[in-house]
């Protein structure tokens, strides 16, 4: 069996395949040049991140294809279903980032409570010369301790940022289409557990009126979650992370709204028109940006090599 890591996999993860006696090919191929390559090189399994796309053409092209591996939680750059039917296994890792990107949504609402993504960047500016304006003017910061954090979105990110926000000490509720109730486990360094049984919501209304901070953990969507009708019934001076994919926020409103005193601030770690995020928010100094890094971190990485090799061996094994 050979597999081309087009978007990369980690040494662990490497290695666990050639440890299983299948061969990696570690090559970074351009877009139009994939068939190609599969064809050429009797490719058995495409992993992908998010830079390249399996589409109908690459599959119906490539019948030594029989495996096409997702490294992360969203399959939208993979066309799964055709996939699927025509007989391919079509994997991915939809847990093994989810600890990674729920900090990523907690370094932002930091970030944004005590205003270091402003200060980071005014103090190399004016330090020296504006000290006690700048002090003066970053002032107006808050705890998360005490406030209401709002989940949208209960799988596994969404469950790792409820979890955060309870040992922060933060009062969650959870918002999704049909409610559902789930325990989750807080596990400490000490050998002790507690479990906190979490029960979400479909109304909207309720979840949105007294929300202090709130995460968006959903996968793709094809419409707005949040719009104008949904900032309009949001408390004054709230806070927005967005670390789940462009789209799932309307980013036109939500300027609007931080212009008018609405939203104190948001996050985006993902965008619309990614990977070229429109300038007006680029620019906007109540934004924490950063360029979709929420599942980028070596352990995350470490997890999803080791959990994608594991899946490709017992398929190997079946086969």
């Amino acid at each position: 069996m050979k597999v081309l890591a087009n978007d990369g996999i980690s040494k662990a993860g490497e290695q666990a395949l050639k440890n299983a006696g299948i061969e990696i090919l570690d090559n970074r191929v351009a877009q139009e040049h994939i068939i190609n390559f599969i064809n050429e090189n009797d490719v058995n399994v495409l992993l992908v991140r998010s830079a390249t796309k399996v589409r109908k053409d690459i599959i119906d092209a490539c019948p030594s294809l029989k495996i096409i591996g997702r490294g992360g939680v969203g399959m939208d750059n993979i066309d799964v279903e055709y996939a699927i039917d025509k007989g391919m296994y079509v994997i991915n890792t939809p847990n093994a980032s989810s600890k990674s990107v729920a900090e990523m949504v907690f370094a932002h609402f930091f970030s944004l409570a005590r205003f270091l993504h402003e200060s980071n960047r005014l103090m190399p500016l004016e330090g020296d010369t504006q000290f006690n304006i700048l002090k003066k003017s970053f002032g107006n910061a808050y705890e998360l301790s005490g406030k209401n954090l709002g989940v949208i979105g209960f799988g596994g990110i969404g469950k790792e940022v409820i979890k955060i926000g309870i040992a922060l000490g933060m009062k969650v509720k959870v918002l999704t289409r049909k409610p559902k109730t789930e325990t989750l486990t807080l596990h400490f360094f000490d050998g002790q557990s507690v479990n906190f049984e979490i029960t979400s919501t479909n109304d909207t209304d309720a979840f949105l009126k007294d929300t202090d901070f709130i995460s968006i953990n959903t996968p793709k969507t094809t419409e707005y979650i949040i719009d104008t009708e949904q900032f309009e019934k949001m408390k004054d001076g709230v806070y927005i992370v967005n670390t789940a994919r462009g789209g799932v926020i309307n980013e036109v409103a939500l300027l609007n709204f931080i212009e008018s005193g609405k939203v104190a601030g948001a996050a985006l770690d993902v965008f619309e028109s990614e990977p070229n995020p429109e300038l007006p928010l680029l620019m906007n100094p109540s934004l924490s940006l950063s360029p979709h890094l929420g599942g980028n971190t070596i352990d995350a990485q470490e997890k999803i090599g080791v959990e994608l090799a594991e899946q490709i061996i017992k398929i190997k094994n079946e086969l």
